[in-house]
Order: C-alpha cells, then sequence, then structure tokens
C-alpha cells in the first residue's frame, strides 16, 4: 500500500506534451502492475498528480460528438487553439490559460478498486476548494463534474471531468475555470450538454477571485485529506520536457 504521492506543477504547456508525459507515467505504473503479477512481486506502483495551464485546446473524448465542435479548422487555427481526440471519457472540453488542470495518476489499488467513488472524490475536493472561496458547488444527477445552481435555470458548470483507468490506474482529470478567457466556451457545447452554461471563479467572485496558487493550495489540501495522502515534490518531468528541446 502506497499513500504517498509524487506531485508536480508544470506551469504553462503545450497539450499534447502533457499528454504524452501522463501516457508516460501511466504506462510505467501499469506495465509494473503487470509485471508483479507475472513475477508474483509486490514492488510498489507510484502515484502521481500533475497541475498545468494548457495553451488554448478543445479535447474530444473517446465516445464524443465532434459536431459538439462549434468552429472550424481554420477559426481553429484564428484563435491559435488546438483540436484533439483522446483517450479519455466524455465528451468536448476546452482547456487554457487561467484554468487549472488536474490529472492523478493514481494506482488505486492503494486506495479503493472503483472509479465512481473515485470520481465523487475528485468532484468532492473541487466542492470542498470552492466552498474556501465563498463559492457553493454541488454535483448534477447523471451529470460528472461540479456545478452551481443545480436544478434551476442558471445551472452552470465550473469544473469538467474525464478521466481513463486501465488496470485500476487512473489519468487525465478536472479542469477548474479560474479565471479563463470564456469566449472559448462558445465555441463548442461544452460536456456535449446543450442548454447549460459554464462559469469561472473570476465571474463568480469578480475582484475577489484567488489567485491560481491560492486555488492549488486549497485543492493539495482537500486532495490530502481525502485520499489520505502524503504529498512529495518532485521534478520527474523536467529530463522529459528537456528532451523535447
Amino acid at each position: 500500500m502506497n499513500k504517498k504521492v509524487l506531485i508536480e506543477d508544470l506551469g504553462r504547456r503545450d497539450y499534447k506534451e502533457t499528454w504524452d508525459f501522463q501516457e508516460l507515467l501511466f504506462k510505467e505504473t501499469v506495465d509494473q502492475k503487470i509485471a508483479n503479477r507475472r513475477q508474483n512481486a509486490q514492488h510498489l506502483t507510484s502515484n502521481h498528480l500533475l497541475f498545468v495551464e494548457h495553451d488554448h485546446v478543445f479535447t474530444l473524448g473517446k465516445s464524443g460528438d465532434f459536431s459538439n465542435l462549434l468552429i472550424s479548422n481554420a477559426e481553429l487555427s484564428e484563435q491559435k487553439a488546438a483540436f484533439y481526440k483522446i483517450n479519455r471519457g466524455g465528451d468536448i472540453t476546452y482547456h487554457g490559460p487561467g484554468q487549472i488542470v488536474g490529472y492523478p495518476i493514481l494506482d488505486l489499488d492503494h486506495f479503493f478498486s472503483d472509479i465512481h467513488k473515485y470520481l465523487r472524490f475528485l468532484e468532492e475536493i473541487i466542492i470542498l476548494t470552492l466552498k474556501d472561496f465563498s463559492i457553493q458547488a454541488e454535483r448534477s444527477s447523471g451529470e460528472t463534474g461540479v456545478w452551481l445552481d443545480v436544478n434551476t435555470s442558471k445551472a452552470r458548470k465550473i469544473c469538467a471531468m474525464g478521466i481513463r483507468a486501465s488496470r485500476w490506474v487512473t489519468m487525465h482529470g478536472f479542469a477548474l475555470n479560474v479565471e479563463p478567457d470564456m469566449s472559448f466556451f462558445d465555441m463548442m457545447v461544452p460536456c456535449g450538454i446543450q442548454g447549460k452554461a459554464v462559469t469561472s471563479m473570476k465571474q463568480e467572485l469578480q475582484d475577489n477571485c484567488p489567485t491560481l496558487s491560492e486555488v492549488k493550495d486549497a485543492l493539495v489540501k482537500h486532495f490530502a485529506h481525502l485520499f489520505e495522502v502524503e504529498f512529495i515534490p518532485s521534478d520527474r518531468s523536467k529530463a522529459f520536457f528537456d528532451r523535447l528541446g
């Protein structure tokens, strides 16, 4: 049982480069689990939590509908935005500056073997973090992520989620809107859900919006409490990104 999590803030990074880094960590963990089973060994697998801000990018989950992207390739280029079809669950999502994206790469065998519980834990981390900054958030039945004013005409999403899991190892994660350029959300049908708005901490709090650093500190606090983990600072990404030039 390994309750230690290697934590790293990648700063602002290209989506594809970060996805490749995630895949590296994910594959290492899965391969170690396979080797353990074959060799009847008990070598501990690692857990990671990555924070990142991405350049403008739209990503479409494996079961998503491309028609939920409302702009053309030419318009994507004009906006200096990228698009990727990726291997997580969920539909279309936007990532960009001012948004905190969190990628937990966890071996759930160290915690609990329950994907639904895992998603509820991620949602609870966001809900508790927002509460720290006087935003009352909640879940919406049947819709993954975190919302405000659920079951009203003012319902709006503040945090999107989508994950991939194999052999109880997770990747991808959550995207919390702190102060992104909200105009990019008009270029898609967010998460493929028609008729519901998207918001940010900046829109809700105006001049009282916290810094990205303050929000990350709150996320780490609640993550550590809910998952009962110890965070260990990591610089694992340095060698990986250095090789990219």
